[in-house]
């Protein structure tokens, strides 16, 4: 037995040639040196360090991992799919055991042997189904636990299994690694049976947990003449440290990746407990969303803009074969969604979550994320979707890898979408802009705003009243200049006559305009009045004002209610109506600096474009 890096120089009579570590297999060391020292057969893999390697193959998080062996379910055909994350011990010390049931075909003892080794696969580079190469599993299982028990049944009360123990293949000393026969037993172990009798410890509410079954002898009835189980015990290498934590995450990710699974019919458990379809597309009839809005006199689904048939190449050669892709764009009902709080858009039904670009491939969603090179990085991205479904033909050119971390687009794919769709895509985005902007500019009807209000009544304290430059004639013709004034600045839902009355009773009148290449704000003296226009189309509106005032809206700090409590933030003194004030205010010195200046107005102009474009670089726009 080799003891030592000096033994292992002395038998290959070189002291140089291994460096290995001291967690190093020592069966993998003592295969390196009989190969090293003897003139014998060397295996394309050693098994007992590639074992170990393998566990490092990189998952984004627990969720994407354990998606492997759903997409296995899956394949097989189960109906019901169920991952348990059971946790014992104290905190800081817990030991995490996780399970994932499904009742499908199951495995023969010769297909489990295959199943078990590295890319044994039956189905290896079939592009139709969800995997292709004969690793996930495994590689799954091991990047969270050093152990996989697989167990796999085809007849009742005829349970085979098959175990890959990191630990035991490392201390292996044979060149070759065989995988031992399954073992055929009448029952499964009672630390795995455990898992599906005994509630665990998240949900705490035991009415929210559905069990398979309600005692052992019924989980054997329930178990029926097929299905598997990965049993993953004391895992070591997980995203999150506490079971609830990792349940809700599983959750959250899977209820949108496996959405149209579940829509078809699939019934999938986390930790007991059912897992609605959540569609990022809001288009699908019985989503998760569609409670959040049960009550609500407001559209439940999102409108398809468009759909488009595009043919890719394979590899982005000229004489390359193609396939099609479908890419298809909804419109979110922002008309009637933008009246919701801003917790209900934001946690509820996860508006602003990033999920703008939600890309499937045979159904199953690999990747779901903001996507400005198709999109735009305006905010307003939030309230379209755009769903590309592509066929395992284009994994090269979508970038798909082998355990399905997400998509990494060739540039031609993305020029080639962006051909179709780009007209498109800035039309909506115009539209939706030319929206917001007239929302902005709905105030209450023939009443003016709070701030308007305040401006107006503290104007007296002011040094120089704004009307005192008025001439005789501006002074005869007010009225009839201030009606004139009213039509251009008129709110929707007011009459002319209200408009005229509530322009009449302010000095001071915000108004809106949504242009790309604006400024963020624009001053002008007509009448006696101030008008400040505030340009939508500016980042200052999306990344501050519209904030802002969804903030007032909503009413309340997000901070407090999650605590149960609610701050009620009085109007006039509310952090949109401070920043009105701080404009109204710019607006008002601007005017008196410049109202017989015309050196001073150019001054200010110059400012103004200058403000706003450094404003705008800054902001990252």
């Amino acid at each position: 037995m080799l003891n030592s890096t000096e033994d292992q120089a002395q038998e290959t009579g070189d002291p140089s040639i291994l460096n290995w570590g001291p967690d190093a297999p020592r069966g993998g060391k003592a295969v390196l040196n009989r190969a090293l020292k003897e003139n014998t057969t060397v295996p394309l893999f050693f098994a007992q360090t590639m074992i170990s390697s393998l566990r490092d193959v990189g998952y984004n998080h627990t969720t994407s991992a354990l998606c492997e062996h759903v997409d296995n379910a899956i394949e097989a055909g189960a109906t019901e799919v169920r991952i348990l994350f059971r946790q014992t011990g104290k905190k800081g010390d817990y030991q995490t055991d996780i399970a994932v049931y499904d009742n499908g075909k199951g495995m023969s003892p010769n297909v489990l042997k295959v199943a078990t080794s590295f890319g044994g696969s039956t189905s290896f580079n079939n592009r139709s189904d969800i995997g292709r190469f004969g690793m996930g599993m495994k590689t799954a299982a091991l990047s969270m636990s050093p152990v996989m028990e697989l167990y796999s049944w085809q007849e009742r009360e005829a349970y085979y299994s098959m175990t890959l123990d990191v630990e035991a293949i490392g201390k292996d000393r044979a060149n070759l690694v065989a995988l031992p026969e399954p073992s055929l037993q009448p029952e499964l172990p009672a630390e795995v049976t455990d898992m599906f009798v005994k509630p665990m410890g998240w949900p705490s509410d035991r009415g929210d947990q559905i069990l398979l079954a309600s005692d052992v002898t019924d989980l054997y009835r329930r178990f029926g003449s097929s299905g598997t189980i990965v049993y993953m015990p004391a895992c070591d290498r997980l995203t999150y440290a506490k079971a609830r934590t990792l349940a809700e995450h599983a959750v959250s990710e899977m209820a949108r990746v496996y959405r149209r699974f579940i829509a078809k019919g699939v019934r999938l458990f986390v930790n007991n407990r059912p897992v609605d379809a959540f569609d990022p597309t809001y288009s699908m009839a019985n989503a998760r969303h569609i409670r959040y809005l049960e009550g609500m006199n407001v559209g439940k689904h999102s409108r398809l803009y468009l759909s488009r048939s595009i043919d890719i190449k394979l590899n982005g050669k000229d004489d390359s074969p193609t396939a099609p892709i479908t890419v298809k764009i909804y419109r979110l009902p922002i008309e009637e969604w933008s009246s919701l709080g801003r917790k209900t858009l934001r946690n509820d039904l996860r508006v602003f979550d990033d999920l703008t670009v939600t890309i499937l491939r045979n159904d199953r969603e690999v990747a779901a994320k903001a996507m400005p090179e198709l999109t735009t990085r305006h905010s307003i991205a939030y309230w379209y979707r755009i769903q590309i479904d592509f066929p395992g033909t284009l994994d090269e050119a979508f970038g798909v890898s082998s355990n399905k971390q997400g998509v990494r687009m060739k540039d031609y794919v993305l020029e080639e979408i962006n051909k179709v769709i780009g007209q498109d895509i800035s039309a909506l985005n115009d539209d939706l802009k030319r929206f917001q902007a007239q929302k902005a500019s709905e105030r209450e009807a023939a009443k003016p705003a709070a701030s308007e209000i305040r401006a107006s009544e503290v104007d007296h304290q002011q040094a120089k009243p704004i009307d005192a430059d008025l001439t005789s004639e501006e002074r005869e013709q007010l009225d009839a200049n201030l009606r004139g004034l009213a039509v251009s600045v008129k709110r929707e839902g007011e009459t002319d006559d209200q408009a005229f009355e509530r322009v009449k009773s302010s000095k001071y009148l915000i108004v809106f305009r949504h242009d790309e290449y604006w400024p963020f704000y624009h001053v002008e003296h007509k009448f006696g009045r101030i008008l400040l226009t505030l340009n939508t189309g500016h980042p200052f509106y999306s990344r501050l004002y519209e904030p802002l005032r969804q903030f007032q809206q909503s009413g309340s700090h997000d901070a407090e209610e999650d605590r149960g409590q609610t701050i009620q933030i009085e109007k006039h003194d509310s952090p949109i109506v401070a920043l009105e004030l701080l404009l109204l205010s710019l607006a008002r010195a601007q005017s008196a600096l410049s109202m017989h200046n015309d050196d001073a107005r150019r001054a200010f102009d110059s400012l103004r474009r200058e403000w706003s474009d450094t404003y705008r670089i800054q902001l990252g726009t």
